[in-house]
């Protein structure tokens, strides 16, 4: 498969999750307003196996462009587990710390593989981050302090995959923006039903492995 070809149809597929599901279900009009303010990157390492070392730099990249303020590095051809990841993204947002300039992107590990748990609104939250291939979200930490601060600080960690500003704003201030985004996105997940927006993900996961399949002509 030429890697331009891949890039091209994993560009693709990324764009119908965030069209299909984050946008299409209301989980991050965030992400809507900066894919159209022109503010959301996505960067594609197609390593099989890639390292610390070589994804280091993809963050610099984009954490060192001020307009960026959301980001997706995806990884096409890694076939990492769930936790895998989440353990990689650890260890990267560490050295991403580490750094002369700081935090300056928060990261979050969106894998392919994350059943729908609906026992609570937390353990939904991977299910919601299904991507087709291995992703990592960045977001730039000021967004996240920005929106924080316009909600009264009422929250450690504001997730954009579920960020819905019209509803936290109208919400009691008492309870914390964290609860409040898990719970609309729960009900969000309930009222769709968990086997509909499977049948989704499953969908594009189909798409993908043809298209990918496709490209390996190119």
């Amino acid at each position: 498969m030429s890697d331009q070809a891949l890039i091209r149809e994993a560009r693709r597929i990324h764009d119908r999750y965030q069209r299909e599901v984050v946008e299409a279900f209301v989980l991050c009009p965030f992400a809507s307003k900066a894919r159209e303010d022109g503010v959301s990157r996505e960067a594609f390492v197609l390593d099989p196996s890639p390292t610390i070392d070589r994804v280091l730099p993809e963050v610099r990249t984009l954490a060192y462009e001020p307009s960026t303020e959301v980001a997706f590095i995806v990884f096409p051809r890694w076939g990492i587990d769930r936790h895998g990841l989440s353990r990689f993204v650890e260890t990267l947002r560490s050295a991403h710390q580490a750094e002369p300039g700081g935090l300056v992107m928060t990261m979050e590990g969106f894998h392919p593989d994350a059943p729908p748990d609906t026992s609570s609104a937390g353990a939904i939250v991977p299910f919601l981050r299904r991507t087709a291939d291995p992703t990592i979200q960045l977001t730039r930490l000021a967004v996240l302090e920005r929106v924080r601060s316009s909600t009264g600080g009422t929250t450690k960690y504001i997730d954009p995959t579920t960020l819905d500003l019209a509803a936290l704003l109208a919400a009691p201030a008492e309870r914390s923006l964290h609860q409040r985004i898990s719970e609309a996105n729960y009900r969000t997940v309930c009222a769709h039903g968990a086997a509909a927006i499977t049948r989704l993900y499953e969908d594009i996961r189909r798409d993908r492995d043809e298209s990918y399949a496709r490209a390996e002509h190119d």
